[in-house]
């Protein structure tokens, strides 16, 4: 057989199906596209489930190509077997309504007996034990003896996703040799030694599977192959497993560079290599295709994979952060050619995964800390095998340290935790959260205390065109009951069967204005949409008392327009956005309000001032190029074809309206807007910021609040001038020059505090106690920076050599702690991190830090000598 390196097979095996006539396309996102049904791709076929079933049309009837691919269902076996993966490739070929079983069979076999040489004498295959169409293919029109066809049954040899395009298969397998097997005279495929190995999956999908578990017949039955190319590569180049295959061999070459470990050289550690190894490269290509650390849904995956390579790094001796130095190996190497994008996001990938491990590798440190002392004193010192859930709970919810860590570490120590104890805990806290959202609701609002109250209205929405319109009031809602009257002065909901007032949902906020007839007044102070759909006017009476009656409802209509303004531009700086920063930026969020918006989206880096300029001077042109802004009602999958850009969380109803500016932006989109972009005036961004990992906020306003914006900064330059006594050409030079003399006499304070705190030093290394073998100091100093202090707090480490520092600063009713820990001690488990954040609590603050050095804060000046005293207790 041949001996291909990874990418030559890849493109031995594109050419082949290209010279089939099938369309080779790239491989697609691990991000599915309008598939609610599955979190990853983990199947060549799953981005293609709706061409299969007849949903939408294919490019081609015959399709080719290599995907990308994540499954992490078997997570706790990687590492420890040869073949357990997360990240894989896929080599695919597929028939929609085209050829079937006969071409898909004789085109494999070609494939591997010419293209790759592979011996027939090393080929079997198996069938479904029903499928003797598939039978006879391989016997009498292939010539495999009947000898090396297994019939197998539903569990090895059909397949299927949980709902959707399944059937019959039939698998190839290599025979690798005698040597490779567990002695039975009788091994074949189907065997669980590793003799046979399987390398090509042909299925023939036959069947539509529903909810229930029915299976339909097809009207066009199609193919859809599988073929793993990294299992290709081992058969190809003769390796026990994939991770000696070429390509993997270089991360684990880059792996012992870092870690100064040979692999092979120790069974256990072999294991971390392995995990490390598998799990970089799903990170890799996670982040590439937008993924981002989260504590939920594919973001958890990410970094839950983040998370295991870390703490693996750290068993094999790595303290600093390397899994970042590592991608550049899977960039450098699979991003030459097939996947290029690897590449384009290198920048992105690299500082998503540097954040996320650093960040981790703090919580690591005391975790672990604290683990093994809970596996020394409560585990291993009381004969106990399972750690109690409280334990467990309080790593999670005090410490930042993930339970499924936690359970991994247990049971490499053969111990278990108390899983329904921890999961008690967590619905605790869920319901401890969920009360105090009710009880901060101050105005009797709440969806799922309302929803049986509304289920028998209906109401329409006429605000897309109307800013006024007659109605009725059809239900009236006091102190969660329906009453047939309010009066003045009482605060309740309303429903109406029409209504301009648009309820607050998409990030816009709801309408304000009056609901009126001749006999009272009312005063609509917000509008919520119930889960139901139902418009929800939350109102207070001004005159009169209201009963079930016509009206008249009126928007306030200046507060929409400023409403329309602030949402329309968040689509024009969605588009400007991904044109100045990439492709990957998508929306995390958003707040409309009639005076100001914010945006969120998805980026892992810091903007320059020069990219918001741009993106602001973008947003402008549009506005200024008076772009029609036009609404279209049409189904999800046509507004998708057309290019709309939607948010790939969202749930989308079967009709959704596509609102689009000019040919600049196209978006999926539930809000009102203006008619045209000239309409906005004016764009102007007031902040933009990081506000979680991999998430950023730009803040904006538009329209007469931009004027408004202007004039108070004139009025502050004017202000200026006259406080300065110069004048506008001469401001900036003088504010400079008062900067530079400030910062003068700064240095000279701290000059002078150095040399007045320096004669302390002396002292308080006098001052020096001794528990439990371990030397330790406290001090407090009175406004002394920082920075100060933690340079005093070194010096004093490395004159007296094995200590622990703690001083504590106090200025302006603050305290700020620093703590530093010679070596010797870290040795020990002893935490600068640890000490300073469990003091810091007694003065009601926070913080942490490395092992051996660390900083925190606090407020309750009171209780600093009883902070510094706990270092003792500490230790």
């Amino acid at each position: 057989m041949k001996n291909l390196k990874l990418h030559e097979i890849r493109s031995e095996y594109l050419k082949f199906f290209e010279s089939k006539e099938h369309l080779v396309l790239p491989s697609f996102s691990l991000i599915p596209k309008n598939d609610k049904s599955l979190l990853l791709i983990g199947a060549g076929m799953a981005p293609m489930k709706k061409y299969f079933t007849g949903e939408l049309t294919p490019p081609s009837r015959r399709v080719a190509t290599c995907q990308k691919c994540i499954r992490t269902g078997d997570i706790e076996n990687v590492g420890i077997t040869d073949r357990h993966a997360t990240f894989f490739e896929m080599l695919g070929n597929f028939s929609f309504g085209d050829y079937f079983k006969r071409e898909a069979i004789f085109w494999a076999w070609e494939f591997l007996t010419e293209n790759l040489e592979i011996s027939e004498k090393d080929l079997w295959a198996t069938v479904f034990f029903e499928d003797d169409e598939a039978y006879k293919i391989w016997n009498e029109e292939v010539g495999l003896p009947k000898e090396k066809i297994v019939r197998l049954g539903k569990e090895d040899n059909f397949w299927e996703l949980e709902v959707g395009p399944s059937g019959p298969c039939s698998e190839i397998f290599v025979d690798r040799g005698v040597e490779y097997g567990c002695g039975d005279e009788n091994c074949k495929p189907g065997c669980d030694c590793d003799r046979f190995i399987e390398v090509w999956n042909l299925v023939f999908t036959q069947f539509d599977k529903d909810e229930e578990g029915n299976y339909h017949p097809l009207k066009h039955p199609n193919i859809d192959t599988g073929m793993g190319l990294e299992r290709l590569a081992t058969v190809l180049q003769k390796t026990d497993n994939i991770f000696e295959i070429d390509a993997i061999k270089n991360i684990i070459d880059k792996i012992e560079s870092i870690s100064n470990y040979k692999y092979g050289s120790d069974k256990n550690k072999d294991i971390s290599v392995r995990v490390i190894t598998d799990h970089i490269r799903a990170i890799t290509f996670l982040i590439s295709d937008t993924v981002r650390p989260s504590n939920e849904g594919r973001g958890y995956v990410l970094r839950r994979l983040i998370r295991r390579a870390a703490r693996h790094g750290r068993i094999l001796g790595i303290k600093e952060s390397f899994l970042s130095e590592l991608s550049k190996v899977i960039i450098d190497y699979w991003g030459r050619d097939y996947y290029k994008e690897l590449n384009e996001n290198k920048d992105r990938i690299i500082s998503v995964i540097k954040a996320e491990e650093e960040k981790f590798l703090e919580t690591i440190e005391q975790g672990m800390a604290l683990l093994d002392n809970y596996m020394v004193k409560d585990l291993k010192g009381t004969n106990k095998d399972t750690l109690s859930g409280d334990i467990a709970f309080k790593l999670y919810d005090t410490y930042g340290f993930p339970i499924d860590l936690t359970i991994e570490i247990l049971a490499e120590n053969n111990f278990k935790v108390d899983l329904k104890g921890f999961n008690k805990n967590m619905e605790h806290q869920r319901e401890m959260a969920r009360k105090a959202r009710d009880d901060s609701d101050n105005i009797g609002w709440s969806n799922r205390d309302n929803d049986e109250i509304f289920e028998s209205f209906t109401s329409e929405f006429v605000g897309y065109d109307k800013e006024s319109v007659e109605a009725n009031i059809i239900g009236i809602v006091k102190d969660n009951e329906l009453v047939e009257e309010i009066s003045e002065g009482d605060r309740a909901l309303i429903v109406l069967d029409k209504t301009p007032f648009y309820g607050e949902s998409g990030g816009q906020v709801g309408d304000t204005g009056t609901i009126t007839s001749e006999n009272f007044k009312v005063k609509v102070i917000d509008t919520k949409v119930s889960s139901k759909g139902i418009h929800i006017h939350i109102v207070e009476v001004e005159e009169g008392i209201v009963t079930n009656s016509k009206v008249y409802a009126e928007i306030d209509t200046e507060r929409r327009s400023n409403i329309r303004r602030n949402h329309s531009v968040t689509h024009l700086l969605h588009k400007a956005l991904k044109m100045v920063l990439g492709s990957h930026v998508n929306q995390a969020g958003s707040e409309i309000y009639d005076n100001r918006m914010r945006f969120d989206f998805t980026h892992f880096e810091g903007i320059t001032k020069e990219q918001l300029r741009e993106i602001e001077d973008i947003v402008n042109e549009k506005i200024s190029e008076s772009l029609p802004v036009t609404t279209t009602i049409t189904s999800v999958e046509e507004a998708f074809k057309l290019g709309a850009v939607g948010l790939f969380d969202e749930k989308y109803s079967d009709e959704v309206r596509v609102v689009s500016m000019g040919d600049f932006s196209m978006e999926l989109c539930g809000g009102t807007h203006v008619s045209n972009t000239s309409e906005i005036l004016m764009f102007k961004i007031l902040a933009e910021n990081g506000i979680s990992s991999g998430v950023r906020r730009i803040e904006a306003i538009t329209g007469p609040s931009v004027y408004n914006y202007l004039n108070s900064l004139e009025f502050m330059r004017d202000e200026s001038l006259k406080f300065l006594k110069v004048n506008s050409t001469e401001l900036l030079e003088r504010i400079k020059s008062i900067i530079e003399l400030n910062k003068n006499y700064e240095k000279e304070i701290i000059k002078l505090k150095q040399k007045e705190v320096k004669n302390e030093i002396s002292d308080i290394i006098k001052d020096v106690k001794n528990h439990n073998s371990i030397n330790y100091v406290t001090h407090v100093f009175e406004d002394v920076d920082l920075n100060i202090v933690r340079d005093l707090a070194d010096e004093v480490r490395d004159k007296v050599g094995s200590v622990v520092v703690l001083f504590a600063t106090v200025s302006e009713n603050k305290i700020n702690f620093v703590c530093t820990v010679s070596q010797d001690l870290v040795k020990q488990k002893i935490s600068a991190g640890n000490i300073v954040r469990e003091v810091a609590k007694i003065v009601g603050g926070g913080g942490g830090g490395r092992p051996d050095m660390a900083t925190a804060g606090g407020k309750d000046i009171s209780k600093l000598d009883l902070a510094l005293s706990e270092l003792k207790n500490l230790l």
